[in-house]
């Protein structure tokens, strides 16, 4: 059973903690080649072999009517409406455009709506691209497929969530961050207590299959006793699942970080004390630990997929449905597709340019190598599923694992001398002191990050 007690150890938290990818693909984004042929993703993208593979839709609609301070997100900030409307449009010509190289008839088990803030389009706007969606691809009934949309409360009426399920979404994803006043102050996000608790509640009132809520611990003038107050309100709220994740401060990358007063930050001492308390508060209520920064009910997908050994990892963060191939649509969106990644430009500019030439935005992307599937595998199997079965690799790679990664496992002997992890003739596991520091764990795995700069990456506490 998950103790806070087992689970959080600060002297192993704070000797490993370190900057470190979230790993929600491998190889990172950063190793994206900037002169990638988009004729390569065509060509996986009409791989017979790929008929049998689910589909999973990404959707980045970049717009926010204002900006939090903390956010790090591809956005455009417009209080301008207008600006919605040509980007639906070439979002409608992109489908189009991608269905032509797909075998349409496979099915989307999974669709994701992320942001900036996607209810930013108007009801007529949301409606028109899952249609579009619908003509273009073979969507699965709502009992089957996983359909997600990220929605901030300020910008989502109980007509707007009533609306988004009548669409076909049965999933939702909030941003709430703090409930606490100041904190709200700080980071340009005034969002009061009763604008989440509706949107909460008309989500249950209609039907949404799972509410995941997201916390942010490090923000400004946060404190062990002003965190505790929040979890203790979300805990109430009772959402299905809830990611608390630590803020990452790089006003070097993100310019509207440095409308924050940095000495008003917590501590590393009091960021530590923070995240235990969320430890301690989530597991007593009845929360699995999921990993990094994830923790769902017994009852939530999440849990009983990592329980099966079925969790999956893509560039959407912790998944329930693996071996899809992911198609991405709009500005920054990223695509895999059998062993390909490929990004859209960045720039609306760009992305806009490229769409109405009637071409593909791809600017970057890779091809992995038979080295860079292997160690995807192993790092999803570590991230989603805590352990390493070695015959599992063993019968999919033709390979000794222990010879492979001779010197993984060597580097490793420190962290089974600390207990994060055991390794056995058979098997690597993660053991409860380690879950915490899995990012650490996969990192030993990564034969990129020598060649990469670290400070590009959060930290793992």
């Amino acid at each position: 059973m998950t103790t806070a007690n087992t689970l959080f150890r600060p002297d192993l938290l704070a000797k490993y903690s370190a900057n470190s990818p979230r790993y929600t693909s491998y190889p990172t984004a950063l190793q994206f080649r900037d002169d990638f042929d988009p004729a390569g993703y065509l060509r996986a993208a009409a791989d017979p072999g790929a008929s049998s593979t689910d589909l999973s839709l990404y959707f980045h609609i970049p717009f926010c009517d204002t900006v939090c301070f903390y956010c790090g997100c591809n956005k455009v900030a417009t209080k301008n409406r207008a600006h919605a409307r040509p980007y639906v449009e070439r979002l409608k010509r992109e489908m189009a455009l991608q269905a032509a190289h797909f075998d349409t008839r496979r099915p989307v088990s999974q669709l994701h709506w992320g942001g900036g803030t996607p209810t930013f389009l108007s009801h007529d706007e949301m409606a028109e691209l899952m249609v579009a969606a619908r003509e273009h691809f073979t969507l699965l009934p709502d009992t089957e497929g996983e359909y997600s949309i990220e929605v901030d409360p300020r910008e989502a009426s109980p007509e707007t969530i009533a609306h988004l399920r009548t669409l076909g979404f049965n999933r939702l994803s909030l941003g709430v961050q703090d409930f606490d006043p100041v904190v709200q102050q700080a980071i340009n996000r005034i969002q009061p207590l009763e604008m989440t608790a509706s949107v909460m509640q008309a989500a249950r009132d209609t039907g949404f299959h799972s509410i995941g809520v997201d916390l942010i611990y490090g923000l400004p003038h946060q404190t062990v006793d002003s965190f505790s107050r929040t979890l203790d309100t979300m805990i109430e709220l009772a959402p299905d699942r809830l990611s608390v994740f630590a803020y990452a401060h790089m006003p070097q990358l993100f310019k509207m970080q440095r409308q924050m007063d940095e000495a008003t930050l917590p501590s590393p001492a009091v960021r530590l004390a923070i995240l235990q308390r969320v430890v301690e508060r989530l597991t007593d209520a009845g929360y699995v630990y999921i990993g990094m920064d994830h923790f769902a009910l017994p009852t939530d997908e999440l849990a009983r997929a990592q329980a099966r050994r079925t969790l999956h990892r893509n560039f959407q963060g912790y998944s329930t449905r693996a071996e899809c191939d992911l198609i991405g649509f709009g500005a920054s969106s990223i695509g895999k597709v059998g062993d390909v990644y490929a990004q859209n430009a960045k720039d609306l500019p760009g992305y806009a340019a490229a769409i109405d030439a009637g071409k593909f935005a791809i600017t970057r992307g890779m091809r992995l190598t038979a080295d860079d599937r292997l160690r995807r595998d192993v790092i999803t199997q570590l991230m989603c599923n805590l352990e390493l079965r070695f015959d599992e690799f063993e019968a999919a790679y033709g390979i000794r694992f222990a010879d492979t990664f001779e010197p993984e496992l060597e580097r490793l002997r420190g962290f089974e001398q600390d207990g994060l992890v055991s390794v056995s003739g058979s098997k690597l596991e993660v053991q409860m002191a380690g879950r915490m520091l899995v990012r650490n764990v996969a990192m030993v795995f990564d034969r990129y990050l020598g060649q990469q700069t670290l400070e590009r990456f959060s930290r793992t506490v």
